[in-house]
């Protein structure tokens, strides 16, 4: 059992419910993919034990963040989902993810993803939106349709972005349109791209020797 902070303070709260390593891999998953089994939770975090996985889903059902539910037939298989307290870390992982993408850097050349990676990471990476836009980054396609993440193209999208993955980081982290390919309102996408989070700042440091 994980050790708690034991401090009357919302944040040490926090962390006590999803502080510990994976668990908020974990609520990712599910707020990328709304319902997963347990097997399908192990193939995609990859390096995740079966007993740590088994050990932090309990403590977020414990927490009210996760709950397990059967599918009705003929699935009826049991999954794992957010509870309406679990979706209220989206907006937490939202401005993680942003904070966190300045010091990573953009994706080195090669880099192989896996399949179905772009609507994973616009679910995380973009604000409610009323606008609709589709995006075409190397290979695969997802889009915003509103305020919900679809895999593949839309009917009619106000824009279209197209390029790579570093093109795509340079939109997101840099707010660098000329690194990718807008086709239709250009307006639509600037307006997206001002909702984000404030750029953070990042200072280059010297790795140690």
């Amino acid at each position: 059992m994980a050790k708690s902070y034991d401090q009357y303070c919302p944040i040490a709260h926090a962390l006590d419910l999803v502080g510990e390593r994976w668990s908020l891999l974990i609520v990712r998953e599910l707020l990328e993919d709304k319902a997963l089994r347990y097997s399908d939770l192990h193939a995609r975090l990859e390096g995740c034990g079966t007993n740590i996985l088994a050990v932090r889903l309990k403590a977020l059902e414990k927490g009210g963040v996760v709950r397990r539910r059967r599918l009705d037939p003929p699935a009826a298989t049991w999954v794992y989902e957010l509870t309406e307290y679990g979706q209220g870390l989206r907006a937490v992982l939202h401005v993680l993810a942003h904070w966190g993408a300045h010091s990573l850097g953009p994706p080195p050349a090669g880099d192989d993803r896996q399949e179905g990676w772009l609507a994973g990471a616009l679910c995380i990476a973009l604000p409610s939106t009323e606008a609709r836009i589709e995006f075409r980054i190397g290979g695969e396609v997802a889009s915003v349709d509103r305020d919900q993440v679809i895999a593949g193209a839309l009917d009619g999208p106000e824009a279209v972005v197209v390029g790579d993955p570093p093109g795509f980081y340079a939109l997101l982290v840099d707010r660098d349109l000329a690194a990718v390919s807008i086709e239709g309102d250009e307006e639509v996408v600037r307006g997206l791209l001002a909702a984000l989070p404030a750029a953070a700042i990042v200072d280059a440091v010297a790795p140690a020797a």
